[in-house]
């Protein structure tokens, strides 16, 4: 009986309980040659930067909240001083996914679109529109504008 109530009691809770969209640089620009700062606007009127001058990487990824419909970003490459700053919006559905009653809380996302302003940013194309904690492809492949970068 004590063999039996052990095995009941032991709980699988995944190890890995973030869940971040990968950003994968796409078209002429395949590596970042100048700094990258990502700040996400937290909706309470603050900023909150969670990418801090990134350099010499093609891919990135970016943590999805789970309480908002939409998730932005500003996306600023420091060429310069005054260099400009894109504006993400991720638009997504969030799914609750349940592990088990002891386990925290995980929402996994299904992407609905993208919409971003365009100085140094061409264009971003959904990939992958499930966002998930495990390994997967690009959620979304990044085209810089090669006369900035």
């Amino acid at each position: 009986m004590a063999i039996l109530v052990a095995a009941c009691s032991t709980i699988d809770c995944s190890l890995n309980s973030r869940v971040a969209a990968t950003y994968k640089l796409a078209g002429d620009v395949k590596k970042l040659a100048t700094p990258l700062t990502v700040t996400a606007y937290l909706g309470d009127g603050n900023d909150s930067v969670i990418l801090n001058k990134l350099a010499d990487a093609d891919s990135f990824q970016l943590p999805m909240s789970y309480n908002h419909h939409e998730d932005t970003f500003y996306f600023k490459s420091d060429t310069t001083a005054n260099a400009p700053t894109d504006t993400v919006v991720i638009t997504k559905e969030d799914i609750p996914h349940f592990e088990a009653v002891d386990c925290n809380p995980i929402f996994f996302h299904e992407i609905k679109g993208v919409r971003h302003t365009r100085h140094f940013i061409d264009s971003i194309v959904v990939n992958n529109k499930h966002v998930t904690n495990g390994p997967s492809k690009s959620n979304f492949f990044l085209y810089l504008k090669s006369d900035i970068h």
